[in-house]
């Protein structure tokens, strides 16, 4: 099985999420990492799913997802054709004035310290999972207290958005997501 990162348009409405996750717990597929925030447009919302799959079952789920009613547009994000990032924050626990280690460490990786608490550190970093895999690896050794990381987001390289792709693609955007597409781009 591969990994995939999807980019998903949706309508901002109740109970999309839940559609979209439904269909994946239907079909029996796991989603490693969601994200779900605003776009520029107010009326849509963006889902970044990252899930392992064979080729075929990423098609057959991409035409279940646009079969959704509340889906305007799907792109699979790859490798060397998006930017794909995750911010992690974690509690690592201080001990025999090792904070300038943890802080070294944490820098190595894109990372900083964002709070020096009375038994704790607390680390922010922003980076490719693997990176943050790696960062994770190397601050055990002091203790993990606690650990957070949010969904992997993507964005395509170049000049063309995820919304005019979908309308130029498939052709299956309606006129009004189209007039929407429009406005936000101005």
């Amino acid at each position: 099985m591969a990994q995939h990162t999807l980019s998903v348009l949706v309508e901002n409405s109740p109970g999309v999420l839940a559609r979209v996750a439904g269909l994946f717990a239907r079909r029996g597929y796991n989603i490693d990492s969601l994200a779900v925030g605003p776009t520029e447009n107010p009326t849509v919302s963006r889902m970044t799913i990252v899930l392992n799959l064979e080729g075929h079952a990423l098609d057959q789920v991409s035409a279940q997802l646009f079969k959704l009613v509340n889906v305007i547009g799907i792109q699979e994000m790859k490798s060397g054709e998006s930017y794909q990032r995750e911010l992690l924050f974690v509690k690592v626990k201080k001990s025999n004035g090792n904070e300038a280690k943890i802080a070294e460490i944490a820098s190595r990786f894109n990372g900083r310290v964002i709070d020096d608490g009375s038994s704790t550190v607390t680390i922010e970093a922003v980076g490719m999972p693997k990176d943050l895999e790696a960062l994770l690896s190397q601050l055990k050794e002091f203790g993990l207290r606690e650990l957070v990381q949010s969904g992997v987001i993507a964005i395509e390289s170049g000049d063309v958005t995820l919304a005019e792709r979908t309308l130029t693609e498939t052709g299956v955007a309606s006129s009004e997501s189209h007039s929407q597409t429009e406005d936000y781009q101005n």
